[in-house]
């Protein structure tokens, strides 16, 4: 059987998909694989399942000579140079759809935790300062911002976008969005409009970046952008932290440019800031925006189907690079 090798443990379903049509090698460690050891690892295999945390280039492809397929384990695949892996022949997938509604649910928890000063009151509650306070219930106390029948603002309008966006009509707000596509139907369905970035910034009450990391938006939200934003403005990243400019978001979040941030990705992965990370005014999470069962389960489901489909000699049903097709049919012979 052809071989593939995982980069990190995934969900049982998608491993067990996997054993039935391939010789499985799993790196077992909590912690990313070091690429000396990947490097090894792949010198015989067939398909890799990777995850964001690997750099997939042209080392990689230089010592895996037998590699035909690379399954990423994300809907993002900026960590593969897919450019050269289509040169060389090499099938890349990824998994969109399945965590969609984990991911706008999330963006969801953030926008809300942020606007109502979740995190701040949490802390306060448990640590027993309210207890030592005194006051049971005060007119000033937490005063957060109103999110129902607001204006939402939404930096890129792909399944993702969009289901944010489904979410925000139920709260009755006016929708924004600035993609690449203009979407008429969706924006007919949703109501939404298109607004250019400079206008949508500056009009939204909730900013939720959306947007794939390319060249084009590696640091699109920078300080120009961040002080188009109201004052009483909250910013949500799900996107990728290299869309942000980290060090103009701390200038933005002390001086009060906007009121405050949720983001769950960062500039770098695992992340430690200390101005930024010692501010109440931002929520903070460790990119779990995908983190459900049901989601993560249906990630490793789809990086083996995309894998069998491929040992079938069936296109994968979510190749990423179809140029490929005209350079080598799928399949491992």
């Amino acid at each position: 059987m052809p071989k593939v090798f995982i980069t990190r443990r995934i969900p049982e379903n998608g491993i067990r998909l996997l054993m039935e049509h391939f010789e499985v090698e799993v790196w077992e460690d909590e912690h990313e694989i070091p690429r000396e050891v990947l490097l090894e690892k792949i010198r015989d295999v067939d398909a890799l399942v990777t995850m964001l945390s690997e750099r997939i280039d042209a080392e990689i492809f230089d010592a895996a000579p037998r590699l035909k397929i690379v399954a990423n384990y994300a809907v993002g695949y900026d960590n593969i140079d897919v450019e050269e892996a289509t040169r060389r022949g090499i099938y890349v997938t990824n998994t969109p759809d399945v965590l969609t509604n984990a991911t706008a649910d999330f963006a969801w928890t953030l926008l809300l935790a942020t606007a109502r000063r979740l995190v701040e009151a949490d802390r306060f509650t448990r640590s027993g300062e309210w207890k030592r306070r005194g006051v049971a219930w005060h007119p000033l106390m937490f005063l957060g911002h109103d999110v129902y029948g607001k204006t939402m603002g939404i930096v890129g309008f792909g399944r993702i976008g969009q289901a944010v966006a489904r979410r925000a009509k139920g709260f009755g707000m006016r929708i924004l969005y600035n993609s690449r596509t203009r979407r008429p139907g969706v924006e007919k369905e949703l109501g939404a409009e298109f607004k250019p970035l400079d206008g949508l910034l500056s009009e939204s009450d909730f900013v939720v970046l959306a947007v794939p990391l390319t060249k084009e938006t590696y640091h699109m939200i920078g300080e120009r952008e961040l002080k188009l934003m109201k004052p009483t403005a909250i910013l949500v990243n799900i996107a990728r932290g290299k869309v942000v400019d980290t060090e103009a978001l701390v200038r933005a979040l002390k001086e009060g440019w906007i009121a405050g941030a949720g983001l769950d990705v960062y500039e770098e992965e695992p992340y430690y800031h200390e101005e930024l990370f010692s501010l109440d005014n931002v929520v903070l999470a460790p990119h779990i925006g995908s983190a459900t069962h049901g989601a993560r389960e249906g990630m490793a489901e789809l990086v083996a189907r995309n894998l069998i489909a491929f040992k079938n000699g069936e296109v994968p049903p979510t190749l990423v690079n179809r140029e490929v097709l005209s350079i080598r049919k799928p399949g491992f012979e």
